[in-house]
C-alpha cells in the first residue's frame, strides 16, 4: 500500500455464525461502492477454495471477482495506491497483521470492509475478529437461523459424521453446509468443552 488517500477513512466489520449472510452483506456493499465509481479491491485467505478460487462467492450463489492472497504482507502488498474501498472476506483466517493493515488503510483515508466468523465452532472468539471488532467504527453482527429450533442462530455447529465436533478437533476446517449447522446458544453442542470456572463469593 502506497499514497494517501483524501477524506476520512474507516473500518466497518460484519461478523457473525455461518449462514448469517456476511458474504452476502459484503458483496452488496462492495457493489455499491462500484456502482458510485470508487476504486475497490476485494481480497480473501487463499485457502478458502470452497466455491471459487478468484471470487467471493455467498451461499445463495452472488459474487464478485477477488484477490486470493496467503496472509496479510501480500494483501497490503496488492492494494493499489488509489484504492478508496478495501474489502476483506474470512478474515478470521488471517494472521494478526490484518489488524494493522486494517488501521493503516483507514488512517490513510480508505473504507475498509471486513467480513468474518466472529467466534469458532466451539463459540470462542476466532483469530483477529476480536481486535478488529474493537478496532471498527462500525459493526453488522448478523444472525442466521437455528437447524434444530429455529430461533436466530448465533453459532457455528461443525457436524464430522453426522456428530457435533468435539472440542480438541482443530479450529480451522474449510467447509459449507456439509461440516457446518447454523445453531443458536440452546442448541450448540461441543463435546467435551472445559467447564467455565465459577465465579463469585463463599
Amino acid at each position: 500500500m502506497q499514497g494517501t488517500i483524501q477524506g476520512s477513512g474507516w473500518i466497518e466489520v460484519i461478523c457473525g455464525s455461518m449462514f448469517s449472510g456476511k458474504s452476502e452483506e459484503l458483496i452488496r456493499r462492495v457493489k455499491r461502492a462500484r456502482i458510485a465509481r470508487q476504486q475497490v479491491i476485494a481480497i480473501k485467505p487463499s485457502l478458502d477454495v470452497r466455491f471459487s478460487t478468484n471470487d467471493v462467492v455467498s451461499h445463495g450463489g452472488d459474487k464478485i471477482e477477488c484477490l486470493p492472497v496467503c496472509d496479510s504482507r501480500e494483501a497490503e502488498a496488492a492494494i493499489p495506491a488509489d484504492a478508496q474501498v478495501v474489502a476483506f472476506d474470512e478474515a478470521q483466517f488471517f494472521d494478526p497483521g490484518i489488524v494493522d493493515l486494517c488501521v493503516g488503510l483507514a488512517d490513510a483515508g480508505v473504507r475498509v470492509i471486513v467480513a468474518g466468523l466472529d467466534c469458532d465452532f466451539r463459540g470462542e472468539p476466532f483469530g483477529p475478529m476480536p481486535e478488529l471488532l474493537a478496532r471498527a467504527e462500525y459493526v453488522s453482527k448478523l444472525q442466521a437461523i437455528c437447524v434444530k429450533c429455529g430461533n436466530p442462530a448465533t453459532r457455528t455447529q461443525r457436524i464430522i459424521n453426522g456428530r457435533p465436533a468435539s472440542y480438541s478437533d482443530p479450529q480451522v476446517l474449510i467447509g459449507a453446509s456439509e461440516a457446518y449447522e447454523a445453531r443458536c446458544r440452546r442448541c450448540h453442542e461441543v463435546p467435551d468443552r472445559p467447564r467455565p470456572h465459577a465465579t463469585g463469593g463463599d
